[in-house]
């Protein structure tokens, strides 16, 4: 049975009602239209996991994301999400907020010691904020885009609003890219790669991979890995991984060359093909 959690209606459709929460003229459209995002979602995801609730939270509740199929209807359902948010129409990214606020609300987590935790705790919801609109920014400076620290600071600022659309207080996210770095240094003493954050790691090494997706199977661990190589150097260092600056002129030059191969529609449009594959794999599943 197939299962869409979230849809919107497209930005060059005449009929739309509204141009949603944040419309043409943001930054956040101009920022979130360009392909090289995808690289900083998955970035994101290194980074939410060096907080250990974080992590624990999300696999306690997943126990089936190693399967490949699962983990594409996973993957498409929050690509769906973030696209809606972004793009939709306004009723359409309230009702996909409205969604994930519910789920939220019946999911908790369970530290090594018993303590149970909710798993829309704030603080738990502003860690993952912050670590997909930091991952965001850097790789929007990494890939030389064309906007400047003044428009850095007005898409922290902007999504502000997505912060509140799953459950955040508006006034207690960054509103500039100085305050997002504020809150890094501010929470780093307590984050760590706990055992789980290194199974995900592996596991985004070795991907679960539909049978039948050979350019996902060759193309998901480079893909990774370049993510992986953008992380900030501090958590880098957590993970265990090489942290110096050569490292981090690689990571940029190759974010700067994948932006440049992403502009490449016949590549871009196999890979989108594979990932349809995969996708399809997972709603047939009935996931």
């Amino acid at each position: 049975m197939s299962y869409t959690p979230y849809t919107y209606t497209s930005p060059e459709d005449p009929a739309r009602e509204d141009d949603g929460l944040f419309g043409l003229a943001s930054v956040t459209w101009r920022v979130m239209s360009r392909r090289i995002m995808w690289v900083a979602v998955v970035r994101a995801l290194y980074l939410q996991a060096l907080h250990p609730r974080v992590i624990r939270g999300t696999l306690q509740n997943a126990p089936t994301i190693t399967d490949p199929v699962d983990a594409w209807a996973r993957l498409r359902r929050t690509r769906l999400f973030i696209e809606t948010r972004t793009f939709g129409t306004r009723a359409e990214a309230e009702r996909a907020g409205r969604r994930v606020r519910k789920i939220h609300e019946t999911l908790t987590g369970t530290d090594p010691d018993g303590t149970r935790f909710r798993i829309d705790d704030p603080e738990l919801l502003l860690w993952v904020h912050c670590g997909e609109v930091a991952s965001i920014v850097d790789i929007a400076r990494r890939s030389r885009l064309p906007f400047s620290a003044a428009d850095l600071d007005t898409f922290v600022a902007e999504q502000r609003t997505s912060a509140e659309l799953i459950g955040i207080d508006r006034a207690a996210a960054p509103a500039s890219t100085g305050e997002l770095d504020a809150y890094y240094e501010q929470i780093r003493p307590s984050l760590h790669a706990c055992d789980e954050a290194m199974e995900s790691l592996r596991l985004t090494i070795h991907p679960p991979v539909p049978d039948g997706n050979r350019v996902l199977k060759l193309g998901l661990p480079p893909f990774s890995a370049l993510a992986f190589s953008t992380l900030p150097r501090w958590a880098r260092q957590l993970y265990g991984r090489p942290h110096g600056l050569v490292s981090d002129m690689a990571a940029t030059a190759g974010i700067q060359a994948a932006r440049l191969a992403l502009r490449q529609e016949r590549l871009f449009l196999g890979a989108m093909r594979a990932i349809h594959r995969a996708e399809t794999a997972g709603d047939n599943s009935g996931t």
